[in-house]
């Protein structure tokens, strides 16, 4: 079983074709070991050479208010009156941590889309 650290990009692109051959090994057989472990392999040599930024959390709500057909207007509990939730869409105010609790609680969007990154434009 011949594996070893994935340290380069020619390293990578072998265990993943290894991995699209291996793919749908049975559990507890030699190829099925092996494709546990590549996946491993493989999935922290991408999170270290490819990270995931998070969302931005204006396009979280975005795609939750599209989901769920809701209006601005429809946030302002949450949010605060229309020039609140205004200048949270233009990116003249990060949500705070009370509108994102009820962001999270009523509309259920995951914290970690809501908390994301900041993005306030100068």
């Amino acid at each position: 079983m011949d594996i070893y650290p994935i340290k380069t990009e020619v390293d990578y692109k072998k265990a993943l074709s290894e991995i699209e051959n291996l793919w749908g090994a049975k559990k507890n057989t030699k190829e099925g070991d092996k494709l546990d472990i590549l996946l491993v392999l493989v999935g922290a040599y991408e999170e270290k050479h490819y990270p995931i930024d998070p969302p931005d959390p204006v396009e979280a709500l975005k795609f939750r208010m599209e989901q769920m057909n809701l209006s601005r207007k429809d946030l302002e509990p949450f949010i605060g009156k229309r020039g609140r939730v205004s200048e949270i869409f233009n990116h003249q105010r990060n949500l705070t941590l009370s509108m994102i609790r009820k962001l999270h609680f009523n509309l259920h969007i995951p914290l970690e889309s809501l908390i994301g990154k900041p993005t306030l434009k100068a």
